[in-house]
């Protein structure tokens, strides 16, 4: 019989500080949502507003009624603003000098033709794609270094897009400078995991498919809707949030404590479906 040593506390985060950027809605939310029930004590959501239907407030308000000991926090910050992410460091700072997970979501896209592309597009995804999660990594590594260990660092988790390692889709809709940031973000994770590893920091991405989500609705309505993606993905359906939350409460868990530099597609395996994403 193997040794295994606490494994009835290997997938918790209890005592954990996570903050999650664009943390108030759709896959942020999902994985702010599962850190608590997984045992976090303290989740700090960020998005650029506090207000709003899809603001903070409404966010840290649905998960401070989840019935568990954690609590959530809202702090409001533009990062792929550098000045903006360095006062994001100091707001944590009044409320915890560790910081154990940083999830990197916040995320944005344009698609569009080819050679109309407007040059502001660029600048905005790589801004906060690239740039953006750059810098996050790079602010807060200090934090993150205070309470890793060995056996239990802290993690970083990216949060790309399967569009980063397929082409998914050209023409009239095509997302090529999305599909190249999220490349980027793909092998800053493997930069990351050699560059911080020895100092007690994990580096994984994530890569989900479609998600039914604000962000994907225009181009799953474009190609041709949630039925037709369903009948096409090996496993007939489209993401749902358990999908995101387990893969997130893996990551940040001592069960994945060796695992550095790696990314996890969560598609259903419709990437290897070829030719039907790039239809347009």
């Amino acid at each position: 019989m193997s040794q295994l040593k606490g494994f009835n506390s290997m997938f918790r985060l209890d005592g954990k500080v996570a903050l999650v950027t664009g943390g108030s809605r759709g896959l942020g939310l999902h994985a702010a949502t599962a850190f608590l029930l997984a045992g976090a004590k303290l989740v700090i959501i960020s998005a650029r507003k506090n207000a709003g239907e899809e603001g903070i407030d409404q966010a840290v308000e649905k998960l401070n009624k989840l019935g568990v000991s954690g609590k959530a926090i809202g702090i409001a910050a533009n990062v792929a603003d550098t000045d903006d992410i360095q006062r994001l460091v100091g707001e944590v700072k009044k409320h915890s000098d560790t910081l154990d997970i940083l999830v990197c979501n916040a995320g944005a896209t344009w698609g569009g033709p080819f050679e109309p592309t407007p040059d502001s597009s660029s600048k905005k995804v790589l801004d906060l794609n690239v740039r953006g999660v750059f810098n996050l990594a790079r602010l807060f590594t200090p934090l993150l270094e205070k309470s890793g260990t060995p056996q239990d660092p802290s993690r970083i988790i990216i949060v790309s897009s399967t569009a980063g390692i397929t082409v998914p889709h050209v023409g009239d809709h095509g997302t090529i400078m999305y599909s190249v940031s999220k490349a980027a973000a793909h092998h800053m994770s493997r930069q990351l995991a050699v560059e911080l590893g020895p100092r007690n920091i994990t580096t994984n991405t994530v890569a989900p498919g479609f998600f039914p989500s604000k962000l994907a609705r225009g181009l799953i309505d474009i190609l041709g809707g949630e039925q037709e993606l369903s009948d096409a993905n090996p496993r007939k359906r489209l993401g749902e949030p358990e999908d995101i939350a387990g893969v997130m409460v893996y990551l940040a868990s001592r069960a994945a404590s060796y695992v550095n530099g790696e990314d996890i597609s969560v598609d259903g395996g419709v990437r290897f479906a070829q030719g039907r994403q790039s239809k347009l």
